[in-house]
């Protein structure tokens, strides 16, 4: 089943100077369409709260909700679909257990992974990380541009029809490049979240992909 997959990924994260919930208010408030609920710290009722506040705003400002990890809230939340982290996941798994109707994005490091996910059926796959980031500090070698470029090739060569999006360390500097790539669209988190003016940054992201 073809899910729809915007080309801009919002990321919120665990912050001290703002929550969650005011994370996806102020970028719905800017215009996303899609909000990624990332959050590593709380306890499921915890997350529950937070995502029952969030679902209500994506509903009001028709934006997409996908949580990040913990398919186990499937049916306990207005959630549209889950972002599977772990890059050993079994999709075919996870497609059995979630249901055709559920987006399930992926997160890879390498071409070989792109193709896998593919194979396997997910919606949409994060690929990086392009550069330095701060959102999900790791040791992966950074794909750059050249890289983005070369892992379209792979996938065009194969016919697969996979949206992929450049993750980790974006800036809105990186945005034109980035896409010239072929890349499907970006997923953005520090650069806008942490940006002095939330909304400000999220619609200058946006702008450069109309």
């Amino acid at each position: 089943m073809k899910k729809y997959i915007e080309k801009l990924h919002f990321i919120t994260h665990d912050l001290p100077q703002i929550s969650h919930i005011e994370q996806a208010q102020l970028a719905c408030e800017a215009g996303a369409k899609w909000i990624q609920y990332r959050c590593l710290t709380k306890t499921e009722a915890g997350l529950l709260d937070d995502i029952h506040q969030i679902a209500t705003i994506c509903d009001d400002w028709g934006a997409t909700l996908i949580v990040t990890d913990h398919v186990q809230l499937k049916g306990k939340a207005d959630i549209q679909g889950f972002h599977i982290e772990d890059m050993d996941a079994d999709f075919l798994a996870l497609r059995n257990q979630l249901g055709e109707e559920t987006t399930i994005g992926g997160s890879s490091t390498t071409v070989e992974g792109l193709i896998r996910l593919w194979k396997e059926g997910a919606d949409y796959v994060g690929f990086g990380p392009f550069g330095q980031t701060s959102t999900k500090p790791n040791s992966y070698p950074l794909v750059g541009m050249e890289g983005y470029a070369a892992a379209m090739a792979a996938l065009k060569a194969l016919n697969a029809d996979l949206p992929v999006l450049a993750v980790g360390g974006v800036t809105l500097n990186n945005v034109d490049a980035l896409m010239q790539t072929g890349i499907f669209g970006i997923a953005v988190s520090a650069a806008i979240n942490q940006a002095d003016d939330l909304r400000d940054a999220y619609e200058a992201f946006y702008q450069k992909l109309l």
